[in-house]
């Protein structure tokens, strides 16, 4: 016995509605092979420019000189990094097809499995160039693979997410230091200080895709304006009278100094204007501009803490990434 109406089993069956077309799409995109434009917005590649300050950073603050270990840590770091991007977007590929369909799995043009493949192979090879160096970076690099899934796959969503954000860009600057093969102790203020700047900026970017948050940016505002004061005052005997009895000439000093009040000036500036825009209109676009000005803050933050370790020249190769990260921000997301 069934609940249907009789009428209804004696009525005609209505005729079948026409199937809808196949979106042609997919099959488009494997005739002619990747699509480059999606896999560049996957891997958000303009955000890129923000990686290698971390592994300069890192060596500057134990007092190496960048070499051929420090460019092995700066590989791995763009390996693990992307590895990262991937992985995201695998794990949020439900949510976006709501909010953000647009982007590069929801809207067929890379495939889920491609996607976790590519972050899975990053992934291994980030670990095998840190290998390279030794089994101190290959540790730091292990605790940074580990940090990054368990943020996208795990953590993302929860409490927890901003501070493992956080500490996944201070192990990136300790992967530097490690390779420097001279112990990450003295690397551990300026690893802190990026993990501080990045905590405010994760906070910040819980709330892109829908705004309504004024307290995130406010929170990120104050953090940028500590980070600026520790990073421009001088600290340390490095900077002070010691350097002075070494034979180092006032000017030079001086010179460090404008250096890196200037980067100080540069990450405040970079990170505080959008910042300032969300809190007054805490708007979607309003707050994924302020997202992505905290990430590009990073290069002169960067560049500031070298300058603070006394290593000005990797201070300004660092800060020269910074024009090709916003160049390139404006054909592809950095969010």
């Amino acid at each position: 016995m069934t609940d249907r109406d009789p009428a209804a089993a004696s009525a005609p069956a209505p005729a079948a509605a026409p199937a809808p077309a196949p979106d042609p799409a997919p099959a488009a995109v494997a005739a002619r092979g990747p699509d480059l434009r999606a896999w560049a917005e996957l891997l958000r590649l303009p955000a890129l420019f923000t990686v290698p300050g971390d592994a300069l950073a890192g060596a500057a603050a134990v007092g190496a000189r960048p070499d051929s270990r420090t460019l092995l840590a700066v590989a791995s770091s763009l390996c693990l990094y992307e590895a990262g991007m991937a992985l995201n977007d695998w794990a949020d590929r439900a949510e976006d097809a709501v909010d953000r369909p647009h982007r590069p799995l929801p809207s067929g043009r890379v495939a889920p499995n491609a996607a976790l493949a590519a972050a899975g192979g990053l992934t291994l090879a980030g670990l095998a160039l840190a290998s390279r160096t030794g089994r101190a970076p290959l540790a730091v690099a292990g605790a940074l693979a580990a940090t990054v899934w368990s943020y996208d796959l795990v953590l993302k969503h929860t409490p927890a997410g901003p501070a493992a954000m956080a500490a996944a860009r201070g192990l990136d600057l300790l992967l530097g230091g490690a390779a420097a093969d001279r112990g990450t102790r003295k690397a551990w203020p300026s690893a802190l200080t990026l993990a501080g700047h990045t905590l405010a900026v994760t906070a910040v970017s819980r709330h892109e895709t829908r705004g309504g948050s004024v307290r995130a940016p406010l929170g990120a505002l104050a953090t940028t304006a500590l980070l600026t004061w520790s990073v421009a005052r001088a600290t340390g005997p490095e900077h002070t009278g010691r350097r002075r009895r070494d034979g180092t000439p006032r000017s030079a000093v001086s010179a460090e100094a404008v250096l890196r009040t200037g980067l100080a000036a540069a990450y405040a500036a970079t990170s505080a204007r959008p910042l300032l825009h969300a809190a007054l209109n805490p708007s979607p676009p309003l707050t994924q501009r302020a997202v992505g000005g905290g990430i590009r803050a990073m290069i002169p933050l960067q560049a500031a803490l070298a300058a603070r370790a006394g290593a000005p020249v990797t201070a300004l190769l660092t800060a020269a990434l910074a024009p090709a990260a916003r160049r390139f921000g404006r054909k592809v997301s950095v969010t």
